[in-house]
Formats: structure tokens, sequence, C-alpha cells
């Protein structure tokens, strides 16, 4: 294993030691993968990587990226025979990718200006490994032309389109330009460059509002932002060069009409050198939460085949007009009456290409690879099918509640992803004890499943949410399982304004009907009754010989969302029958309370709950339909007491302005003795690259600062105090 320059052995038996250590990680790391794959390809083809021994590739490749993506294209390289090197920052040293790969360079610190987009680090990492090809994976270097001119020069390959392809297509301004010449529907909008806040706003009054303002050289739905007037144009034009300089190292803007009400649809393209260029239909993307896709889906349920041909016919004349060779993606917006307009081309692999490989069956990456290596595409469009329906929910290590999902750190205590399920794939790119830290996009993971049809689809995808076991850091299941069995959602009624709409005061998690919090306090009563019961045992035995007979019949007080109820809870062998509030349910589980897992049936309905946290005095948290609920049980006797305990003062949120993430200080736009008004911006701070604007809650003048520009806060870190 390659180390990081400084970095040394004390001694040549240490190194010895490490060398083993690290062999042993990766055979116990090769021993998981294999046997989690092939139980994943007998529950369904994912996709195929039929790998011809005769068709040469490369020996050696580098993947110029981390987490996920990089052990996605690593697991692909392993079946064609391809050696792989991993490049990391010092905080990454411990990561999955580097475990995978035969080989790990250190390419600087934390900072991805440091590390992932050191080109100078990552280019003499190429040297020293003898890597014949580089894998951008998607963002970081994948569209950095400048890179792939590099590469060209030292006779390496770039997977990817060539550099001219590359600059036009990752150019929004030149890419719209390009679109137009090839007879490709373009939006409405301003084609050059915007030089400062007082000319965006007079574009945008040219153009009218509602109005788009997007970074240039951007993706990912950073350095993008909607403005509906002249206030919100300067706002914008401010955080989204503020963002794109900070994301991609260019600042330039452009402004587009913003189409209301669309759904956000984008082509897979796949084309060689060779002349040859297909479409893989289509995939939805529409469910997106600041200009960034949380669930997606293949096909849409939104187009036609006419639609359908039209967009890939179209998309297809864009990728030969720029010469592309590679997989990329032809994003559009369609209206209401499925006219489609182009919005960009991301020349690189998609986030979300795992859905069109299962419903195409083909391997993207390998695909690449090959194109790579200059050979021709194996397959016609008359070949490309729909196969079954696909979908995939972005697992995020963020907290859902606050702007549907602001970011959250920490360290994956436990860790658990359900791959027992049919019909379920999860590429990820970290492990139980993994850290998620500040320095990158906090993405857990890709969770998709695949059905015949799109009812088994969600089905699948609702059992694996529920299964799935992420303790350490805040997470955004709740607000997935809400999406995808929201009856909007199901009946494909959707656009990207999805989330605004149907939670206009914010997500508040899932609100239960009566049958369902029924069954939710049935849960939290038996497990304390198992809980108690198990309390009283010893290696099957009672604690004392001479101790009485476990009770039958507990009466308890349940206390949910502040309110008060009386339970009932009577042993029938396994099961319970829970009493509550009159009504009657039989509650039946194995109550293996050690089990991350807990498969309960009600009556004969089967659910799956988890347990998160339960303490001494009754307290439980339970995850129940996604969404933790904390419920507290006590005996009737308890809970008559608990009246007399006095009431914890709540802390007034009105005078202090705490920050609702981890993440840096960019400005700090007030002082004290200054006077603000409500809704004023006091500062600025900066999370996964991402500009947040912190506002006073009242009318007040400024006591104390806490923070400074260029400080690290934490999430409930004081940053201002008012008078």
């Amino acid at each position: 294993m390659i180390r990081a320059k400084g970095q040394q052995c004390h001694s040549l038996a240490a190194m010895a030691a490490l060398r083993v250590l690290a062999d042993v990680q990766k055979l116990v790391l090769t021993w998981q993968s294999t046997i989690r794959s092939r139980w994943c390809y007998l529950s369904f083809v994912q996709y195929s990587t039929a790998h011809d021994p005769n068709e040469k590739t490369f020996d050696k490749i580098l993947i110029a990226n981390r987490g996920e993506i990089a052990c996605r294209v690593i697991k692909t390289c392993r079946k064609m025979g391809i050696k792989t090197v991993a490049v990391h920052s010092d905080v990454d040293s411990a990561a999955v990718h580097v475990k995978m790969a035969d080989e790990a360079v250190c390419v600087g610190p934390a900072p991805t200006s440091k590390s992932y987009l050191n080109m100078d680090a990552i280019m003499d990492a190429i040297k020293h490994t003898g890597a014949q090809a580089v894998h951008p994976g998607y963002g970081f270097l994948s569209e950095n032309k400048e890179f792939a001119r590099r590469l060209a020069a030292e006779s390496v390959t770039f997977i990817g389109p060539d550099t001219h392809a590359i600059h036009a297509m990752g150019d929004k301004i030149e890419s719209k330009l390009l679109a137009k010449n090839a007879k490709v529907n373009t939006i409405p909008g301003f084609d050059g460059v915007v030089k400062d806040a007082d000319e965006a706003v007079r574009i945008a009054r040219e153009i009218g509002y509602p109005v788009m303002i997007k970074a240039s050289a951007g993706g990912g739905g950073k350095g993008m932002r909607i403005a509906w007037d002249d206030e919100e144009t300067r706002e914008g034009f401010r955080f989204s060069s503020q963002e794109a300089a900070s994301s991609f190292g260019d600042d330039r803007l452009l402004i587009e009409k913003f189409i209301d009400d669309p759904r956000h649809i984008e082509i897979q393209v796949l084309a060689d050198k060779h002349g040859n260029a297909l479409w893989l239909n289509e995939r939805e993307c529409s469910i997106q939460r600041r200009n960034q896709k949380v669930v997606e889906e293949a096909p849409s349920t939104f187009l036609d085949p006419e639609t359908r041909r039209a967009m890939g016919e179209q998309a297809v004349a864009l990728a030969k007009a720029v010469k592309y060779s590679s997989a990329g993606t032809v994003e559009f917006l369609v209206d209401s009456k499925r006219n489609f307009y182009f919005l960009e081309m991301n020349t690189r692999l998609q986030v979300e290409h795992p859905i069109t490989e299962c419903i195409t069956g083909l391997d993207l990456v390998q695909e690449m690879i090959r194109v790579a290596k200059g050979y021709p595409l194996k397959h016609k469009q008359t070949d490309v099918s729909i196969n079954g329906w696909a979908v995939e929910c972005r697992v995020y290590a963020e907290d859902p509640y606050k702007s549907f999902g602001l970011p959250s750190i920490g360290r994956l205590s436990q860790y658990q992803e359900p791959h027992s399920l049919p019909g379920v794939r999860v590429d990820s790119g970290i492990q139980e004890g993994s850290d998620i830290s500040i320095f990158y996009d906090p993405m857990i993971s890709k969770l998709v499943t695949h059905g015949r049809d799109r009812t088994e689809a969600l089905k699948r995808m609702e059992d694996a949410l529920d299964n799935y076991v992420i303790r350490g850091v805040t997470h955004n299941i709740p607000l997935l399982r809400e999406i995808i069995t929201h009856p909007l959602f199901i009946k494909g009624d959707i656009t990207t304004k999805f989330l605004p709409e149907v939670y206009p005061d914010g997500f508040k998690g899932h609100t239960l009907s009566c049958e369902e919090q029924n069954e939710l306090i049935g849960s939290a009563a038996s497990i304390y009754v198992a809980l108690q019961r198990r309390s009283h045992q010893f290696l099957s035995n009672t604690r004392v010989p001479i101790a009485k007979n476990d009770a039958n019949c507990w009466d308890l007080s349940v206390q949910l969302d502040g309110k008060s109820h009386s339970v009932k809870v009577t042993r029938i062998k396994d099961t319970f029958s829970v009493e509550i509030d009159g009504t009657t349910l039989n509650v039946s589980s194995d109550w293996n309370l050690s089990s991350s897992l807990l498969s309960v049936s009600f009556g004969g309905t089967q659910k799956t709950i988890q347990c998160l946290a339960r303490d001494a005095a009754g307290n439980l948290s339970i995850q129940f339909m996604g969404t933790v609920y904390k419920l507290q049980v006590l005996t009737s006797q308890a809970a008559e007491l608990s009246k007399y305990m006095p009431e914890k003062v709540e802390e007034d949120t009105s005078s202090i302005l705490r920050s609702p993430m981890p993440g840096t200080v960019v400005t700090v736009s007030v002082k004290p003795g200054d006077m603000v008004s409500e809704g004023q911006e006091i500062c600025v701070i900066e999370a996964m690259k991402m500009q947040n604007s912190m506002t006073a809650a009242k009318t007040a003048k400024v006591k104390s600062l806490h923070v400074k520009p260029g400080e690290t806060v934490g999430e409930g870190d004081l940053l201002v105090q008012l008078e």
C-alpha cells in the first residue's frame, strides 16, 4: 500500500505487520463482498458483467473518487479482472473503498481542494502506481476538462468523454447553444454570463419571473436558486456565485426561465468512438429538495412511448453533435402537456445509474471501460428494453425535519443493510464504525429495489427502508418512507415541487391513524413487558428460586405525544393481548430484544419495527413506519406518582440563534450593538458545499457574537445572542 508523503514506518517489523493486517482486511472484505453479491444475484439480476476474457481492456485503473461510487467501480473492475488503485484523504484512510482496492494512495488532507480535487497529487499517484486509466466517478474531477487534458498528455486513458465534449456540455451556456443547433428543445433564457446582481435583475425582468439562477459549470443542485422577484434575484446571485466558486472553482452564472410545476426526467445515453449511440430509456427524478434529487425511478409513469422515443432521439442527436463517447445523461424538464426542454448534459456516470442498470441489465461501468479502450458498443437500439421497474432512494445522514434535510455528522455505531430481502441492491461506501464527516457529501447509500412492476418495486422499497438499521447519525429514512407511500406519489402525480406542496410547513413525520397508533402503543407496551419478564430471568430460571411465578397481567400507562393511554397487557403464551383505551389488539413476536429488528404481528398483519433506545425510566424510542416515536411506559401506580414531578422549563429560543447543522461560518453580517429585524440575515453557514442563511427570529439588539468567519460549528452551537 502506498503511503502519504512524510508518513514513515518506524521499523521493518511494523511495516510487515501493517502489510499483513492490510492483506487480512482485504481478504475479509473480498469474502464479504463475494457472499453479498452472490446472495443479491439469487434475489434478482441487477446488471450483467459478462466479461469476455479475450477482450483486453486495462491492467490497472485508478478511481479518482471516494465513497460508494468508488466501491461501485471497483466491483466491476474485479469482475473484469482489472486491478484498482484508490485515492484518499488522510481522514479517509480507513474508508471502505480504500480497503477494497488493490492499492491506495493518500493525496492530501481532508478538504477536497487539497485532496480529491488536487490534480497534482492524483497525477503523482498515477505515475507511482502505473495506472493505465482513470475512472472519475461523479462529482470532483469527473467533468473537469483540464484533468482530462492532463491525463491525455501523460497517455493515461480518461474513462469518460473526450475533452471537447466535457468542455461543450460542462458549460451550461455553450451546451444550450449546441442543443439549439442540434434541434433539441431548449428553455428560454439568457445565454451569456451574468456579470453582477444589477445585470441579473435586468435580465430576470426581461425574461419574466420566475427565473432560475444557476452556475454555468455547476451540477448536483449546487449553485442554483429560484427567484420570484428582484430581491430574491439579488440574493440568489450572491449565494449561487459563492456556492459555484466553492464547489467548482468557477463563479459564472446564467439565468433561465423557470418552468413552473415541471417534472425532471433524464435520458441515459451510451456512445462509443465509432459513431454509435444509444438511449437507455428514462429516469424520473422529480422528487427533489434544494434542487438535489432524493427519490428516482425508472421508467417514468408519465411518459408515453412516443414522448420517450422523441426524448431519446433528441438526446442521442445531442450526443452525436458533440461526438460524445461513454455513458452520459441528458436532463430535461417536462411540463404537464409532455412538452420537454433541454436542461443540461452530465458528461459522467450519474448518481442514479443503478436503476437504469436494473431495467436494462447493462453494467454501465463496464460499458464505459470498454468504450474508453476503443471497443464498439455490443448492443443496438432494438436490443434495449424495459425489464420491470426500479426505484432508488438516496439515504443521507441528514435531519429531514430541518428544510427536508440538513446534514448530520457522526459515527455509525450500528449499521445493517437490508440485503437479505429479495430485489434489493445497496450501493454504499461505508460500514459499521465509519464516520460521516463535515468534509464530504452526507450520502450513506443508494438503496435500490427492483420488481416486476412499480407496485412490487415500491413494496420492496417500503420493506427495505423498514429493515435498514442505521445508528449513530440522524438519517432521512422517515422522509423517504413517507414519500414512497404517499398517495400522490403512488399515483405518479408528482412534480419538482412535490415536497414543499405536500409538506408546506415542513416535514413532521408520519401521521398515525387510529389503528397505527394502537399498533405503536401495543408494541411499546409489549416490549416493556418483555423487558420486565427478561429481567426476572437468569439462564431461563427465576433469579431467586423461591420467587413467585411470572405475572400474566400488567396495568400500564403509555404516554405518546403528551397524551396518556391506559393499557392492560395479558400474556397468552408468546402473544400479548393488549387492551388500549377499550380496544383489544393481539401482538406477537419472538421478542428477541437483542436484535436490531423486531418482526411484530398485529392480529395477522406483520410489520418490522426497531427499538432504538430504552431506559429504566420506561422511555422508549421506536422506529415505526419509518418515523421515530418517543414513548414512556410506566405502571399505573408509577404514572400516578409521576404527575408530581416538576416540569423542565423550555429555553427561550427567540433570543438566541443556534446552528441547525454542522458547518463552516462563511460570513457574519452583524456586530454587538446592531439592531436587527425579524428575518434579517445574521450569518451564512456552509455545510456540504451548500450556503445557508441564518436569520433573526425577532427584532432586537445584538447582545453578543459567538462565532467569526472561518470557524467550524457543530449542530446546536450558539452563534448569536439577542437582548
